[in-house]
């Protein structure tokens, strides 16, 4: 028996197939954003476009933290009035976008671009850690070791075992910076941009050692 063919062309079937590759967005939903996109004045649907390309185009790595930027450096990093010595450690740079929500850290970033995960064969050489050991290795040398690191990294099994994990090598390592985590003011499981910033702010301002 033959399978039922596409209600709709191919091309828009393709368009429906990458919205529905989007996290939390199911077929129905997918096909309600393809059939926006097609309804939508040439330039609306065209500007979308482009704002994914140009975002694909222009953004990296920023070279000490690994936010996203367009430049070397990203703009918490290039900006002055932040405190270099105070680091927090967190996975992904949408995690920082969430605390930067709240408007109360004004120290810096450092983004591991992952958490541990044995069992998915992620140890510490596959995120940024030995990058976080030598970027707080050339502060201690410069003479302006970080004051304090927070670990923000998020409730759950895996990153519980990977805030375990930096805080056993950080302390250490680095006697002389202070080395806190972040209070259960999180649910356990939660993701930081689904957070309420009063229950982020709560969580930096009774954050522990």
């Amino acid at each position: 028996m033959a399978d039922n063919p596409s209600p709709y062309p191919s091309s828009v079937a393709r368009l429906v197939d990458e919205f529905a590759k989007l996290p939390g967005v199911g077929r129905r939903s997918a096909e309600r954003l393809a059939f926006h996109c097609l309804s939508a004045p040439r330039e609306e649907a065209l500007a979308l476009a482009r704002a994914i390309h140009d975002a694909r185009k222009n953004l990296r790595a920023c070279s000490r933290c690994f936010h996203v930027a367009e430049g070397d450096l990203c703009p918490i990093c290039a900006d002055p009035g932040r405190d270099p010595g105070q680091i927090c450690v967190m996975e992904l740079p949408r995690d920082a976008i969430a605390m930067e929500k709240t408007g109360v850290y004004r120290g810096v970033y450092h983004i591991l671009q992952g958490r541990l995960s044995p069992d998915g064969d992620v140890g510490p050489d596959n995120i940024r850690v030995r990058e976080l050991l030598a970027r707080l290795a050339g502060a201690r040398e410069a003479g302006k070791p970080a004051s304090e690191i927070i670990i923000a990294t998020r409730p759950n099994v895996e990153g519980d075992a990977t805030a375990e994990y930096l805080a056993a090598e950080l302390r250490a390592r680095f006697p002389e910076s202070r080395v806190t985590r972040l209070a259960r003011g999180l649910a356990s499981g939660a993701e930081f941009e689904a957070v309420a910033p009063s229950s982020i702010i709560f969580a930096l301002r009774g954050r522990r050692e």
